[in-house]
């Protein structure tokens, strides 16, 4: 559930690019794997109140890393050059190192808090921070890419070069030995906010994720949304949407939804009518909102819910209405283009039995009733993604069709030893840029500083977060983007009097942004080869597609009532309206609007136009930033659409009554 890797290459390409294991490493990578997952539920469940030995917290994060950071070195080449059919002596060295240096401060883990070792160490722990530090950043190299190393690399080394720095920039400076200690040996750098998330949180759900896809809840989900929508209009692409929103609880990566959906229904789309280039801005735009859809939504969210220090279920509610908006829209525009086009679904008779696929897959719908069961009523977020995972596993093993044999048990456990291994490294390096900012005591006052930036205006600030999010999306992962701008911009934003919800899902939505817009848009790019289509040009049709996305974040941040605060009344009013825009919005860019009709002919670009602007007035909530109510807005909204949709509702009668 890691968000794809941004270092050139889709995410896709990720198992390629690693070494293919064999022999004892191949058997390393599967101890340190199952000895993680045995370690999350020995803490999670606190079973070590029964057998006596008690992990404190530092303890219990640092044999994570000890047990993850080693897998990087063997999984993860050094170069595009260096060998993948075996390890190189210099990364069984760095594997050794990494497990000895993680190891020797789980041995010291209570004397590290009880004697403050991050502010005052003995020279052995400084020298052992020195290397764990270096080992932090290459592993975050391999695992996130260049982007990410350098981020991390020129922040981590803040506290040392602040004290050269202008005023806005200025802080307590510290040596390297005290920079060393501090981010090796505190709460608050490489054991800070992200690692704690994984350790505690993440890691649950990491495992369900990988269970579902190796357990067939993919073909499920796939075949499920065939078996409902292949048969309507612009059938494929409708399955698109359900199936991509349904993935993206399993994988919580767009590059992974792309490749697993697409290569189904993006076959499917161009066999009934739809262009190449439509049909890979379908699957993009689809498997992006997957990511956002709530129960599950990828490990962001949960890391999120820490920073807010809310529980996770808060998160998952909160995204309720904006991904319902935002498929919404992406379902309005592939319904306008197949009634423009005429484009038909697949015939029934070659579409899945909903009966057949309901019945060989109903304990797919009982593990989520189970997982949102213990998230919502029961309040275990922490325990809820193991019982779920146990449950499916326990029920697929007692059906012949999808039983897992010894060799896909083997399978589950190196992937889930992949992701853990992925997110792990680069969470750690991450938390060295708040470990920085923390031992200068930047973190203290970056709010005030961004605030004074953009003069006290709040609009400026969100204008600035948007490029920064979309700009850092594009650089690194969305994990990564996140966590960099929840501990700098956010708080701005809250201070500046937002919603504190609204602002963290502000930059999250803004950080998704770049995997459909050009000139990167990776998600539309890996589409774009399975459709045999231009990638650039499937990169603009999935920006068009998912144009409402563009608005949602600035929905919510000036109308907190879109993620259900606020008397329900409020939240009626908004969301029926944004629905309402969304339709007026959908048929302006596809050009047919339903109830009305083709929008052709000599008036049909002013119409559409018309209906935009009406579409985007109407959607857009009143009040606060907005100098205009809900009230005036839906008047302005039917001055513009009135004139559009009655002269075209009279040239679209006229042309049938000639024909």
């Amino acid at each position: 559930m890691t968000g794809d890797r941004r270092s050139g290459q889709p995410a896709v390409a990720a198992v390629s690019r690693l070494r293919q294991l064999t022999g004892i490493w191949r058997l390393v990578m599967l101890c340190g794997s199952v000895l993680a997952i045995a370690l999350s539920v020995y803490q999670v469940f606190n079973l070590g109140s029964y057998s006596g030995l008690l992990l404190r917290v530092n303890q219990y994060l640092y044999a994570l890393v000890a047990l993850l950071l080693p897998l990087v070195f063997i999984l993860w080449p050094a170069t595009r050059r260096a060998p993948r059919e075996r390890v190189p002596w210099y990364d069984a060295t760095l594997t050794v190192i990494s497990f000895a240096v993680a190891g020797f401060f789980v041995y010291h883990g209570e004397v590290i808090i009880d004697e403050g070792w991050e502010y005052a160490a003995p020279d052995r722990a400084v020298w052992v921070s020195y290397v764990f530090w270096l080992i932090i950043l290459e592993a975050s190299r391999r695992a996130g890419g260049v982007a990410i190393l350098s981020v991390v690399t020129v922040i981590s080394l803040y506290p040392l070069y602040v004290g050269y720095l202008p005023e806005v920039l200025s802080a307590q400076p510290a040596s390297l030995a005290d920079t060393a200690m501090f981010h090796a040996m505190s709460e608050e750098s490489i054991l800070g906010i992200p690692m704690r998330a994984f350790g505690n949180l993440v890691i649950g759900f990491l495992i369900f994720g990988v269970a579902l896809q190796h357990t067939g809840g993919g073909k499920f989900f796939l075949n499920l949304a065939f078996a409902l929508l292949g048969h309507v209009r612009g059938g494929p692409a409708k399955v698109a949407i359900f199936a991509s929103g349904l993935m993206g609880s399993m994988s919580g990566s767009v590059i992974t939804n792309v490749m697993t959906t697409g290569v189904m229904t993006i076959p499917a789309m161009k066999r009934v009518g739809f262009d190449r280039s439509y049909a890979g801005g379908v699957e993009a735009c689809a498997s992006t909102g997957g990511v956002l859809m709530p129960p599950i939504m990828g490990a962001t969210a949960f890391i999120m819910a820490v920073f807010l220090e809310v529980p996770y279920i808060h998160i998952a509610v909160a995204a309720i209405i904006p991904s319902v908006l935002y498929f919404f829209g992406l379902f309005m525009q592939i319904d306008a283009y197949a009634a423009r086009y005429g484009l038909e679904g697949l015939p029934r008779d070659e579409l899945p039995s909903l009966k057949e696929t309901f019945m060989q897959g109903w304990y797919f719908v009982l593990v989520f009733v189970l997982l949102v069961w213990m998230l919502v009523f029961l309040n275990r977020e922490s325990w809820a993604p193991y019982f779920a995972t146990a449950l499916l596993i326990v029920i697929n093993q007692l059906f012949r069709y999808h039983r897992w044999g010894w060799r896909d048990l083997v399978e589950f456990v190196a992937a889930t030893g992949r992701l853990f291994a992925e997110l792990a490294a680069i969470l750690a390096g991450i938390g060295l840029v708040i470990g920085a900012l923390v031992v200068t005591g930047k973190i203290g006052n970056i709010a005030n500083d961004l605030l004074s930036l953009a003069g006290g205006a709040v609009p400026i600030l969100l204008a600035m977060g948007a490029l920064t999010s979309f700009v850092l999306g594009i650089g690194m992962t969305v994990t990564a983007a996140y966590i960099f701008l929840a501990i700098s911009l956010a708080p701005a934003l809250v201070q500046g009097g937002l919603d504190p919800m609204a602002a963290h899902l502000f930059i999250l939505y803004w950080g998704m942004l770049s995997y459909i817009t050009p000139p990167v848009a990776l998600g539309a790019f890996a589409a774009a080869t399975l459709a045999e289509s231009n990638p650039m040009r499937t990169g603009f049709q999935a920006m068009r597609l998912g144009s409402i996305i563009y608005f949602i974040p600035f929905f919510f941040v000036l109308e907190p009532a879109f993620l259900l605060k606020g008397p329900w009344e409020d939240t009626i009013i908004v969301t029926a309206a944004a629905l309402a825009g969304i339709v007026l919005l959908s048929g302006a860019l596809q050009g047919y609007l339903l109830g009305v009709g083709p929008l052709t002919g000599p008036f049909g670009w002013p119409a559409r136009v018309l209906l935009a602007a009406a579409g985007i007035a109407l959607a857009l909530p009143g009040g606060g930033l907005v100098p205009l109510s809900n009230g005036e807005l839906v008047i302005v909204a039917l001055v513009l659409a009135a004139p559009a949709v009655l002269v075209m509702r009279r040239l679209t009668r006229r042309t049938l009554h000639t024909e």
